[in-house]
């Protein structure tokens, strides 16, 4: 089989002969080369961690957008607030990122300043009503149906906030278009660093009925901790996110404290040491 997505769907060279591509899109050389989608990220963030407390979420990632290997950016803010009950946090490529960030502020245009089936009452008292769940659900039909196009937003997303009945909400979507909701999730390598961290705190949904906010937030510090000094790609200012009843609380510059390489000096084999 032919692995390359202008090849799908039509007869194999070595069997049926070469094939002709002239029907193909012609890219601006005025070659026979079909016009393709970027499918490889360049500068990308890493893990986006969450995880609900009985009254709303927690959810956090830092501010690195690293070149491949090395760390370029650091001020790269992925946590994108949406209204005042939802918070989407983006791993995966940064253009793509920044493409979604603009598909979300002209979604929050209209929803704030087109009246729809809302009330005069019901948008005096809460002028942007729609809710994680549904923000969750627009965000994945976007990601779906860019896949089907074959050319993928490269993202992982986390969408963390109140629902419509102002119930913690928490759910993600990836570049396929595949969703999970559950009372922790995370991205990235965080998948594999945080969530048994997290897991330990909040085994199932009624043990996040039962967490306090700031239990949340200290395990989220955690987790923030063990993924810098274990992720490659991470670096120790990130940005945290708090969603309930009150509305969203958002700090983009926070710093781990006391937290560096310095200890590394007294590992053996480190450095120029003697041994």
């Amino acid at each position: 089989m032919n692995h390359f997505p202008q090849a799908w769907g039509r007869p194999r060279d070595d069997v049926y002969g070469q094939y002709n591509p002239s029907y193909l899109p012609h890219s601006h050389g005025g070659t026979q080369k079909p016009i393709t989608h970027t499918q490889s990220p360049i500068v990308t963030g890493t893990s986006v961690i969450a995880i609900k407390f009985k009254s709303g979420v927690v959810i956090a990632a830092d501010n690195l957008a690293s070149y491949g290997s090395l760390a370029r950016f650091t001020d790269v803010h992925r946590l994108k607030p949406f209204n005042r009950k939802s918070v989407v946090g983006v791993g995966g490529d940064v253009s793509d990122m920044q493409y979604l960030d603009r598909l979300l502020k002209s979604l929050d245009v209209e929803e704030n300043y087109s009246t729809g089936s809302h009330t005069a009452a019901e948008s005096e008292a809460d002028p942007a009503m729609m809710g994680a769940n549904n923000l969750h659900t627009y965000l994945s039909k976007v990601m779906y149906k860019r896949r089907s196009d074959f050319n993928p937003l490269w993202n992982a997303l986390l969408v963390a906030g109140l629902d419509e009945k102002n119930k913690p909400f928490l759910a993600s979507a990836d570049l396929l278009g595949t969703t999970f909701s559950g009372p922790t999730m995370a991205t990235g390598f965080g998948a594999h660093l945080a969530q048994p961290i997290m897991r330990r705190i909040v085994p199932d949904e009624a043990a996040s009925a039962q967490l306090g906010r700031e239990e949340a937030v200290q395990a989220v510090r955690d987790c923030m901790k063990v993924l810098f000094y274990r992720d490659a790609r991470s670096m120790p200012e990130y940005s945290i996110a708090v969603v309930d009843e009150k509305g969203v609380e958002l700090r983009e510059k926070e710093v781990l404290e006391n937290q560096s390489w310095d200890f590394a000096d007294k590992i053996r084999g480190y450095g120029t040491q003697t041994v």
